[in-house]
């Protein structure tokens, strides 16, 4: 799907960085609400990535991804130095510093998907080159992938005049997917695509709601200093008529309405498996906290965005009801995009976030972000009854070692350290039936850099809280990873987040989707690994892991002859 906040938060620092091996270290919390008590939630390999926003901090044996995702770009690669290729598997499973693979086999089977490039269907709606897209999909079936994951752009297929829809380039492309027998996962992207590092292609908000937005601008998230993103449409027009007579809600569901009605023979098929719901950015369901186009840098904490006058007369009416019509307003000491937790008199240890004033504005600001993912999963399901629907959220991990957890207020998620704000949104998705696709589950707990000590990012610790908040409510979890992985070290991290070692119920990732279908993928050693991976993800046997398993019994049963002897 289109890019996460989280890949996106890992694409600021340029390339040319200096690469630095440091040792791993646990990282300890007082200020995690929860007893940090294992799940699995660690890796077998010493692989740790700070990606921030004047350049990569990379464990050795990490250079690999990183190397690979400069080639993604197009970017110079001559000052890269990737792990040597021709190490054997022999040489790297008997290195247990390096890697101490553990065998997957008879595990849960979880489907594995593959995103396909962003501008794989034109603004044309034209699908295109099918040829090579042919090709490159029957590789992909030739290692058993079960499908693939594809975004519906609201602005190409309702680009020019309300309610007039063009299906075709996707038509074509489900005709493709269906004749190699993979299936599909679908994305409803109400979102725009491009200005984020690592977009390749831009694809807008309909020409028919830009044209709304230059005349009505409140149509869009606005910060506190008036400037307005148009990302997405603000949740406060969510039952407003302000677009040709029609509410957003109403937009979204005729959309998905029409999606459901043209496709209608791949929903019988079975080949469409889940709609995921686009429900903010980047298809995330997060308020537009932090983001480039503000000039928002990592770590910083971001921005309360709530400032249209439709998400003021909520606020004013909440107000109203407590009896205290003088909280209608926003935080006047939240600092700014790039401030620090500390430097502001709202988000510091003891600061407002904790008073009367402070409690009320944030629940009523992270109760706006669940009422809206409420009403369009609501619809969601009206139009794909029958069918899986999914939920993205946002992994926002900077700062989670603080009191506040001022990044995840900004992006509305309330989840200070003495309350838990992941549990209301499971329970909005499980009154909806719906999964939840994570995307912060494949990272470890970052190393403290020499640049952003302060940063106290924990994405351990969320992973821990998240998943949790969503199996104790019993709803699917799947995730996706946030940066291109062709490294064997990069998917044995993956597996261990996926399947949990030794959790008491057998809880595992419902599905996993790779990020993403390109030639680098396709490179011989590089499909090797990633076939490797499918196979270890489906609970299946791999034949070098098992030839090591049992050299590793012979010697040991020498070591064991020896000292009878």
């Amino acid at each position: 799907m289109a890019i996460s906040s989280i890949q996106f938060l890992h694409s600021l620092r340029p390339f040319n960085a200096s690469f630095t091996t440091t040792p791993t270290t646990a990282s300890s919390s007082k200020n995690t609400k929860t007893p940090r008590v294992s799940l699995g939630f660690r890796s077998s390999v010493n692989f740790n990535l700070c990606s921030l926003s004047s350049g990569f901090f990379v464990s050795s044996s990490a250079r690999s991804r990183a190397w690979a995702l400069a080639r993604d770009r197009g970017e110079k690669t001559e000052d890269y130095h990737p792990v040597t290729d021709s190490v054997d598997d022999d040489q790297v499973v008997s290195t247990p510093q390096k890697l101490q693979e553990r065998d997957f086999t008879d595990t849960p089977y979880v489907p594995i998907y593959v995103m396909l490039p962003l501008g794989v269907v034109s603004m044309n709606c034209e699908l295109v080159d099918p040829e090579g897209l042919v090709d490159q999909l029957r590789i992909l079936k030739s290692v058993n992938v079960d499908g693939v994951m594809i975004d519906c752009w609201w602005g190409i297929v309702e680009a020019n005049a309300p309610q007039v829809y063009n299906w075709s380039g996707y038509r074509r492309l489900f005709q493709i997917v269906r004749d190699l027998k993979l299936k599909l996962q679908v994305v409803m992207s109400f979102h725009e695509c491009g200005g984020n590092v690592g977009d390749d292609v831009h694809i807008p908000l309909p020409r028919w709601v830009t044209e709304i937005g230059q005349s009505n601008p409140d149509i869009y998230f606005t910060d506190r200093d008036g400037r307005r993103n148009s990302d997405c449409l603000s949740w406060g027009i969510d039952k407003e008529r302000v677009l040709k007579g029609r509410t957003a809600v109403e937009v979204y569901f005729d959309y998905m309405r029409s999606f459901r009605v043209e496709f209608d023979e791949f929903f019988e098929d079975k080949i469409i498996s889940e709609i995921e719901v686009g429900l903010g950015p980047c298809g995330e369901l997060r308020y537009p906290s932090y983001t480039a186009k503000h000039d928002w840098k990592y770590p910083g904490i971001g921005e309360f965005q709530c400032y249209d006058k439709y998400l003021m007369k909520s606020l004013t009416k909440a107000a109203e009801a407590r009896g205290h019509l003088n909280w209608a307003r926003g935080p006047d000491n939240a600092g700014s995009y790039n401030s620090t937790p500390h430097e502001t008199g709202f988000f510091c240890d003891g600061g407002e976030y904790d008073s009367y004033y402070g409690k009320f504005f944030l629940n009523w600001y992270s109760q706006v972000l669940v009422d809206h993912g409420d009403r369009v999963l609501a619809l969601a399901n009206l139009a794909f009854e029958g069918t899986c629907i999914a939920s993205k959220l946002s992994g926002i991990h900077w700062w989670y070692k603080t009191a506040s957890h001022a990044a995840e207020l900004t992006a509305g998620f309330y989840n200070p350290a003495n309350r838990d704000g992941y549990a209301p949104i499971a329970a909005m998705l499980k009154k909806h039936g719906a999964a939840l696709n994570f995307t912060c589950v494949e990272l470890r707990t970052l190393d403290q850099h020499e640049d952003f000590p302060e940063a106290l990012a924990d994405p351990e610790g969320l992973v821990w809280q998240v998943l949790n908040a969503a199996w104790d409510v019993c709803i699917p979890v799947a995730s996706e990873n946030a940066l291109p992985c062709y490294d064997r070290e990069g998917y044995n991290k993956i597996l261990e987040n996926a399947k949990p070692l030794n959790d008491p119920d057998g809880r595992h990732l419902s599905a996993f989707t790779y990020l993403r279908l390109s030639p680098v993928l396709m490179e011989s050693h590089n499909f090797m690994e990633f076939e490797r991976f499918v196979k270890r993800m489906h609970g299946e046997a791999v034949s070098d892991l098992q030839a090591n398993s049992n050299k590793k019994q012979t010697k040991l049963q020498g070591i064991d002859d020896q000292v009878a002897a």
